[in-house]
């Protein structure tokens, strides 16, 4: 089960919605949810993702860890959904953002997330 992302030292929010959607995906994978749909506001990690571009040196690893999770668990699914569509998605962005660019904090996804649900 996921037990929270630490992202001190992190000054990239693309990175820090990575790790997120990373976290999150294995949240769910931890609690057995099988088919769940990923809704995000990050259009160029969701691109790169459903391009499989993984190359890029500053998530390149993270993004290749999450297409490694979506090709074990094909009923998890990465979708985007612009900002003012999706409330989730605007919470978790605006996070992100608000954490940008601290360099010594510490996020607790799963805490943070189970307050939203």
């Amino acid at each position: 089960m996921a037990t929270g992302v630490q992202i001190a030292g992190i000054d990239d929010p693309m990175v820090v919605e990575l790790l997120v959607l990373r976290e999150a995906m294995l949240w769910c994978q931890g609690l057995g949810l099988t088919d769940v749909r990923f809704e995000g506001d990050a259009k160029v990690i969701i691109d790169k993702l459903n391009r499989g571009d993984h190359g890029d040196n500053r998530m390149g690893a993270v993004l290749e860890e999450i297409a490694n999770w979506l090709h074990v668990l094909p009923r998890f699914s990465i979708r985007f959904v612009g900002r003012h569509s999706n409330k989730v998605a605007h919470l978790v962005a605006r996070k992100a953002l608000s954490l940008y660019p601290a360099m010594s904090r510490s996020f607790d996804f799963h805490t943070w997330l189970s307050s939203r649900v």
